[in-house]
């Protein structure tokens, strides 16, 4: 054989032009691929093997396209998953009948709006429950319980967001059951409430939970059962206007001291699963009662990191429990369907029986469970740190101690890194190159990898950002369907976008395709681990996802590892896909979960805030964190270039549906609708020596959402004339308005002033009468005392001048002694249940230099008359609005005085 002959020179070369005949066809021939260098033939070769081992065309949309159905196959239904309801016939089976939470349900929710102060609350809703619970008191088993049945009235105050909440004569119904002859001085306390928002009825809000207290109560009493500690059910009659209430309860009730844990109930939304968004703090046993007791589990360490922010606009009893008496517990609220939320529409026909059985159940078990533990006895020997938990579709509960979440976050991604050098230098050594070769090339990867990262995220923030400037923010609102074109495919794509230009244009011919694919999966986990590591140092519980989502990476990389699919080109996708369904199906579920509860939510977050930004950010992540790892398989495509079209496709066409079609319009009537929150407002100003300077009668319009008044225009709503109300708020105290049933200063800055020709009439006036003005005896402080005759539900705004302090008055005193600052007005907010009779009021005034006969401060005067419609022409006003709009209005009147 002739010495100079291709064959040999090969040969002596270590290399073969030809690879041997295998009987494993491209699993083989990718070995062989693996083994040639350079050359012509062979990189000819390369390229026909790596077409051989890549999928066909349709390859990638078809994968895609599995994982589509097994979200909507999977996922959704177990989402919405509820319980058959019991029946009365189901008595004797000792569980929760939903049946008759229902009948009672019905009965609450005919009664109408419950707003402090009201008829409907203080009267009819309070002679409802008592009615109630004396029929559940004539079947309780005397031989083992003991009721008791309490109406507490009380008055009280207390210090939030620098504001006074005052309350006079409130009520709560309670009712205490006790074993027969127990000497248990520990008690459970089981809270929700029946007060509700103006104009709602509220029967999700929170009727579902009272009703399922009174059933719990009556299954409870009339069951032959036994638990240790007595259980204390609070009713309380006003939570809506800043948990007045349940702070009446624990601050001054006969059996607040004894309580030591609270089940606390109360609702976001209407007719679906409770979520688990709130536990603690410091002990984590009471997440073990939950999985122990609670036959449904929803729950998620994340919603109660995201709750406690504060950046959710809603709050609880919870809170009150918590910080004015150290209980621990279990806070627990509907969040499904939270279109309805505190708007006339949150009636009972959006709730069905299943969704009571699903919170009975819960409920009924936790009650069982928490009036037999032994941790009750003393919950401060428990204390151990926060819990991590959360619910896995639904079927079952996970839960560990924070700490061992530190550990399990540390070690994971550690095995991650491990795992990923063990995999690079296999893959060096299967290739033929250097262990430096690869690493390099890993090191371009892992930057790629950060930037698709960032345009994964940062694309549909734009999108979000784009819309939001042409004033098309919130189409998603009534059709959350367009969240997959706007948000879901540009993340994708961004997200792919590196990986692929990469394996298209990369110039390593010493590394098969399929090796190069893997370390793309490296990188993206090499990049979670680093994350997870970041946000365990700094105290995240939430990191579990993360965590369990590099879990579920690291167990096909280990299996892969110890056998040698890792070296047989893409034969390791196999296990890799199988694993991923489960981080797939869970993390789907976690991110669908805050999208359903958080878009209503956007509904309110006022016009400040652009919503599409949240929710943008949150589809971003929701997507990577389900797709992230299996987007990349794209690329095993021969024609993966297909998807990024179809995927463009798909942006494009549902950005010119949601900006050019009906169905991009937020709002539906009774499903969807927007919130328009105004008052009717006459306001007088009188000056120092009694002369009125402003006389004059509006709308105050408080929008509750990004688009404001813009969906209003072309509408039968006359407009004309609306302006800001941001010059009012520079030139006077408080913006010289009432405030809209809550005390958000935001809610009057961005606030909208409509002028109105005919002045409105409301039911009453508040007088303000000045009954003295007394120079003490230090001749440096004047004592002024007030009698102020009010609607139930009323404000005070007072604002010293420069030089003056008030050094003493009839509210909370401490605020005073924390707040000696002038610059700020005083914000007092009063409340009256069952109390009607006028306010008694003094301050005493404080000047260095001793002279009172100049303006000492300014006293405003913000009366609501909640429970009328207005007059006429008001009325006529409110019935121009739109179906998809909800009115939420009512009269008032400010009056500002100085003296």
């Amino acid at each position: 054989m002739n010495q100079n002959s291709p064959n040999q020179n090969s040969r002596s070369r270590g290399v073969e032009l030809e690879p041997p005949k295998m009987k494993m066809g491209d699993t083989e021939k990718t070995v062989a691929y693996e083994r040639i260098e350079d050359g012509g033939e062979p990189q000819e070769y390369r390229k026909k093997v790596e077409q051989d081992s890549t999928g066909p065309w349709y390859f990638a949309s078809n994968f895609l396209l599995f994982w589509a159905l097994l979200f909507f196959a999977i996922v959704v239904p177990l989402f919405y998953r509820l319980p058959a309801a019991m029946n009365i016939e189901d008595a004797s089976k000792g569980g929760f009948i939903a049946e008759r939470a229902y009948d009672n349900l019905y009965e609450f929710d005919k009664i109408g709006p419950k707003v402090v102060g009201s008829d409907a609350n203080e009267n009819k809703t309070v002679q409802f429950l008592l009615k109630e619970l004396a029929l559940i008191q004539e079947n309780v088993l005397d031989d083992y319980f003991d009721m008791e049945i309490d109406v507490q009235i009380t008055s009280g105050s207390y210090l939030k967001s620098e504001s006074i909440y005052m309350y006079r004569a409130v009520q709560n119904i309670i009712i205490k059951l006790s074993p027969k002859n127990t000497t248990s001085e520990t008690y459970l306390l089981v809270n929700s409430h029946f007060d509700s928002k103006p104009t709602s009825p509220a029967a999700g809000d929170a009727g579902h939970m009272a009703v399922t207290i009174l059933e719990v109560l009556r299954v409870m009493s009339s069951t032959k059962q036994t638990f240790e500690h007595p259980i204390v059910f609070l009713i309380n009659g006003a939570e809506e206007k800043s948990l007045l209430a349940s702070h009446g309860f624990i601050s001054q009730h006969k059996w607040a001291p004894f309580c030591k844990v609270v089940i606390n109930l109360d609702a976001a939304g209407s007719g679906g699963r409770e979520i688990l968004f709130q536990t603690g703090p410091d002990n984590p046993w009471l997440v073990d009662y939950y999985k122990k007791n609670a036959k449904h589990p929803f729950a998620t360490t994340m919603a109660e990191e995201i709750f406690q922010t504060g950046l959710l606009p809603s709050d609880t009893d919870f809170r009150i429990f918590t910080k004015y008496s150290n209980l621990i517990g279990l806070d627990l609220g509907q969040c499904i369907n939270g279109y309805v939320y505190h708007t006339r529409y949150d009636r009972i026909d959006v709730i069905p029986r299943t969704s009571l059985q699903n919170t009975g159940d819960n409920i009924l078990g936790l009650v069982r469970g928490l009036s037999n533990a032994t941790e009750l006895r003393n919950p401060k020997e428990y204390a151990a740190g926060h819990a991590v938990f959360f619910d896995v579709l639904g079927l079952y509960f996970v839960h560990y101690s924070e700490s061992t979440g530190v550990i399990l976050n540390y070690f994971v991604a550690g095995a991650t890194i491990v795992l990923i050098f063990v995999s690079l230098l296999r893959t060096a050594s299967s290739s033929n190159v250097s262990a430096g070769h690869v690493v390099g090339w890993f090191i371009l990867i892992i930057v790629l990898q950060v930037i698709a990262l960032l345009l994964g995220l940062g694309l549909p923030v734009v999108v979000a950002y784009l819309f939001d400037m042409y004033g098309l923010s919130l189409t998603y609102y009534s059709t959350p369907a367009l969240l997959i074109g706007l948000y879901v495919c540009p993340t994708l794509i961004g997200f792919s976008l590196p990986s692929f230009v990469y394996l298209k244009l990369q110039r390593d011919e010493k590394v098969s395709l399929a090796k190069q694919l893997q370390l793309v999966l490296h990188g993206h986990a090499t990049i979670l681990a680093i994350l997870g590591i970041g946000l365990t140092l700094y105290g995240l519980r939430t990191t579990y996802v993360v965590t369990w989502t590099l879990l579920f990476y690291v167990i096909p990389l280990a299996i892969n590892l110890l056998t040698t699919l890792h070296d047989r080109g893409f034969a390791w996708t196999a296990v890799f896909k199988v694993v991923q369904v489960i981080p797939f199906l869970y993390n789907s579920y976690l991110f669908y979960t805050f999208i359903v509860v958080l878009t209503p939510m956007m509904g309110r977050f006022g016009l400040s805030t652009n919503p599409d930004l949240i929710v943008s950010a949150l589809t971003a992540l929701g997507t990577i964190f389900s797709l992230g790892f299996l987007v990349l398989l794209v690329h095993m495509s021969r024609r993966s270039s297909l998807i990024f079209l179809g995927l463009l496709a798909v942006t494009a066409l549902t950005v010119y549906i949601a900006s050019s079609t009906q169905i991009g319009f937020p709002y539906r009537p009774k499903t969807n609708v927007q919130r328009v929150h105004y008052l009717q407002v006459h306001r007088v100003f009188y000056e120092y020596d009694g002369t009125v300077s402003k006389d004059e009668s509006g709308y105050v319009f408080d929008f509750q959402d990004r688009r404001g008044a813009a969906p209003l225009k072309g509408t039968k709503v006359n407009l004309t004339g609306l302006v800001s109300m941001k010059s009012d708020c520079e030139k006077y105290m408080m913006c010289g308005v009432p405030h809209n049933y809550k005390s958000s200063q935001s809610s009057r800055v961005n606030g909208m002033w409509l002028p109105r020709d005919q002045p409105v009439e409301t039911p009453s006036v508040p007088v303000l009468e000045l009954l003295s003005k007394t120079v003490l005896e230090n001749n440096k402080t004047v004592r002024f005392e007030f009698n102020l005759t009010c609607p139930d539900q009323t404000s005070l705004f007072i604002q010293p001048y420069e030089d003056v302090t008030i050094s003493n008055w009839s509210f909370l005193l401490s605020h005073l002694e924390e707040n000696t600052s002038s610059g700020s007005p005083f914000y007092i907010i009063i409340s009256n249940g069952i109390e009607s009779s006028p306010l008694n009021l003094f301050m005493e005034i404080t000047k260095p230099n001793g002279d009172f006969n100049v303006p000492l401060f300014q006293f405003g005067v913000s009366a609501l008359y909640i429970h009328s419609k207005g007059d006429a022409m008001s009325v006529k006003f409110a019935d121009s609005f739109p179906s998809f709009a909800v009115a939420i209005q009512w009269p008032a009147v400010y009056q500002r005085y100085i003296f």
